[in-house]
């Protein structure tokens, strides 16, 4: 079986790339697992300074697989509970990574795929990438991404964009602070590679770490309460009619009436 995440290094810079070209980079557990073991070997390897997550395909990740919201809806409140925290390991491992990471985003990235460049130190993006949380839209909600989402954006616009899950463009993205860069698809692989050098070669890696810790460490020390909240949110909702109703009427592709 294909792997869903390749993963190769050169020139002290890992490469992590989704590989689910034919499912738009849906996640799915699989794929959460995947990637953070991806994560952990990078943090892990000393031959690694800076890592770019990256994907294959036209689309950095349209967020959940169909056939694993078909699933969510079957699920025990334990299981949610365990499901949430698999996602909840995944974006607390890319947070909290001795090594910078650097999200390079090409096509769209929608409710978790969003999710996934949000937590990223730093951000380069297409002009033709679009955003979203997508989430209220069918029945649910971004609990655990808004954790980290609010140390990104404003009050203000954290809820403009989690409220209405409007789909929006990467220059969009920069005004909201949610990305860093916005550069041409076909200079995009050369300036991100270029970025990445630059770190390795003009930045102490050890000053790098305790840089990055410090930024993370203290911005948000409520940040662990936040999230162990928002994986109860997580399965709670999972287990709400209009969950149920949101999941069956998008796979349905059926017009929502809320």
């Amino acid at each position: 079986m294909e792997n869903l995440v390749l993963y190769q290094v050169a020139e002290r810079i890992a490469t992590i790339t989704i590989n689910r070209p034919e499912k738009r980079n849906a996640l799915n557990p699989k794929l959460i697992a995947e990637l953070t073991s991806a994560f952990i070997k990078a943090s892990e390897d000393d031959l690694v300074k800076v890592v770019i997550l990256n994907a294959n395909g036209d689309t950095f990740s349209a967020g959940a697989d169909l056939a694993y919201l078909q699933q969510l809806q079957h699920n025990t409140f334990e299981e949610n509970v365990a499901d949430s925290n698999h996602l909840k390991k995944l974006f607390t491992t890319i947070y909290y990574l001795p090594k910078v990471v650097i999200a390079q985003v090409e096509g769209h990235a929608i409710a978790g795929g969003c999710g996934l460049a949000t937590i990223c130190d730093i951000v380069f993006a297409t002009p033709e990438s679009n955003f979203g949380y997508t989430e209220v839209k069918i029945g649910f909600v971004p609990a655990i991404v808004s954790c980290f989402l609010k140390q990104k954006v404003s009050e203000s616009i954290a809820k403009e964009i989690l409220l209405t899950g409007k789909i929006f463009s990467a220059e969009q993205a920069l005004k909201y602070n949610l990305i860093n860069f916005v550069t041409n698809s076909s200079d995009i692989h050369q300036i991100v590679r270029e970025f990445a050098l630059s770190l390795c070669s003009g930045s102490s890696g050890n000053s790098l770490m305790i840089t990055k810790q410090l930024i993370t460490q203290t911005t948000n020390p409520l940040l662990e309460k936040c999230l162990e909240t928002a994986v109860q949110i997580n399965a709670h909702v999972r287990e709400s009619e209009d969950f149920k109703k949101g999941i069956s009427s998008f796979l349905n592709k059926e017009k929502i009436n809320w």
